[in-house]
C-alpha cells in the first residue's frame, strides 16, 4: 500500500519537508516513489504537483494526517471529485 507522507529535510531547528509518495513499510527516510511536494511550515509554504498528487491518489494511496489537512486547504480534494 502506498501512502503520502512527509519527509523531513532541512538542518537542526530548521525543518522543511517534501510530500512523498511511499510504500507503507519504508521508513520516514526511506526511499520514495516519487516526490510530489514541498512544505515549509515555519514560512508556510507548500508547492504541490497536483496531477501527481491526484495520480496516486486515484491509485489507492493514504495520505497521512497532516498531509491531509495539508492537500485539503490547498483544494486538491475538490479537483479530485471534479474528476
Amino acid at each position: 500500500m502506498v501512502k503520502l507522507r512527509l519527509k523531513r529535510c532541512g538542518r537542526k531547528q530548521r525543518a522543511v519537508y517534501r510530500i512523498v509518495a511511499i510504500d507503507v513499510r519504508a521508513r520516514r527516510e526511506g526511499r520514495d516513489l516519487r516526490k510530489v511536494g514541498f512544505y515549509d511550515p515555519i514560512n508556510n509554504q507548500t508547492c504541490l504537483n497536483v496531477p501527481a498528487i491526484l495520480y496516486f491518489l486515484q491509485k489507492g494511496a493514504r495520505p497521512t494526517g497532516t498531509v491531509y489537512d495539508i492537500l485539503k486547504k490547498a483544494g486538491v480534494f475538490t479537483e479530485l471529485s471534479l474528476t
